[in-house]
C-alpha cells in the first residue's frame, strides 16, 4: 500500500460501523485516518487493530469528546501532527452515537438541552472545524467558479430520527434533526465554495462482519458497505453532488 495522499477524520470511531468505514478509506481511498472518541482506552485499541488489518495503513487516535473546545483542541493537535501534517483533510465525518429514550413528562428541561449540547452543538462545532481546516488547506472560501476543484466532503450519519420521532424520543429526534439541518446549512452555503456537505440516513443495523449471515441476507449493514458508499459520495464532482440518501440492508422495513 503506498502513502497516503489525503486525510479523513472519523468522530465517534467505535469497533463496529467506525472500523469498517475506517478501513475502507484507508485500503480503498489511500487516505490516512484520525480516530476520534471519547474513551482512550477504546480508542486505542480500535486504532492497534486497524493497524493490523490494514498493511500499510496509517491511523491516528484523538480522543476527544463534543464539546467546542475538546474539538478546537483536538483539530489543532491533527493538524500539527508530523505524520499527518502534509496532508490535506479531504473527508470529515461525524458519526457519533445518540442514544435517549426516556417519556417526556419524565425528562427534565436541564436533561433535554444536555443531550442537545452534547450531540446538535458538537454537530455544529465539528463541521465549524472542519471546514476551517479545509479552507485553510486550500487557499480560502474561493468559489468554484474561480477554483472548480472540490475542497473536501462532510458527511453526517444519521437515523429515522432525523425525519420523525417517536413516543419517548423527544431528545433523541431533537438532536438527528438539528444534525439533519446543520448538514444542509453547510450544503447550502459551502458548496457553492466547494465543500461537499451530505446527510446520510443509516437506517437499520450495522455489523462490522461483511460475510456474515446477517450482511449476506440483507438483514444487517455491513460496516464496509457503508465505508464504500462515503468513499463514493466523497467521489462525486460538482457536476453532480447528493446531498441526502437512505441507507438501508435489503431486508429493513420502512
Amino acid at each position: 500500500m503506498s502513502a497516503p495522499k489525503s486525510l479523513a477524520i472519523i468522530i465517534g470511531a467505535g469497533p463496529t460501523s467506525g472500523a469498517g468505514v475506517a478501513r475502507v478509506l484507508a485500503r480503498e481511498g489511500n487516505m490516512a485516518v484520525a480516530l476520534l472518541a471519547r474513551n482512550q482506552t477504546n480508542l486505542e485499541a480500535l486504532r492497534d487493530e486497524l493497524r493490523k488489518s490494514v498493511t500499510g495503513g496509517v491511523f491516528h487516535s484523538f480522543p476527544s469528546d463534543t464539546s467546542p473546545a475538546s474539538l478546537q483542541k483536538t483539530f489543532k493537535a491533527i493538524a500539527a501532527h508530523p505524520e499527518l501534517k502534509e496532508l490535506k483533510l479531504r473527508l470529515a465525518i461525524f458519526h457519533v452515537k445518540h442514544s435517549s429514550k426516556e417519556p417526556f413528562m419524565k425528562t427534565t428541561p436541564e436533561a433535554y438541552g444536555e443531550s442537545l449540547q452534547t450531540y446538535a452543538t458538537g454537530a455544529f462545532a465539528f463541521g465549524q472545524e472542519a471546514l476551517r481546516m479545509m479552507y485553510a488547506q486550500n487557499g480560502g472560501e474561493t468559489s468554484l467558479a474561480d477554483n472548480p476543484e472540490k475542497k473536501g466532503t462532510i458527511i453526517y450519519t444519521g437515523t429515522l430520527g432525523a425525519l420523525r420521532t417517536n413516543e419517548g424520543f423527544a431528545a433523541y429526534g431533537s438532536g438527528r434533526a438539528s444534525a439533519r439541518s446543520i448538514a444542509q446549512a453547510i450544503a447550502k452555503e459551502h458548496s457553492r465554495t466547494g465543500v461537499h456537505c451530505v446527510h446520510a440516513i443509516a437506517n437499520g443495523g450495522i455489523e462490522n462482519d461483511s460475510d456474515s449471515e446477517a450482511t449476506r441476507t440483507g438483514k444487517k449493514m455491513s460496516a464496509e458497505s457503508v465505508g464504500e458508499t462515503y468513499l463514493f459520495l466523497h467521489s462525486q464532482k460538482p457536476a453532480l453532488w447528493t446531498h441526502e440518501l437512505d441507507l438501508r440492508p435489503a431486508q429493513e422495513k420502512f
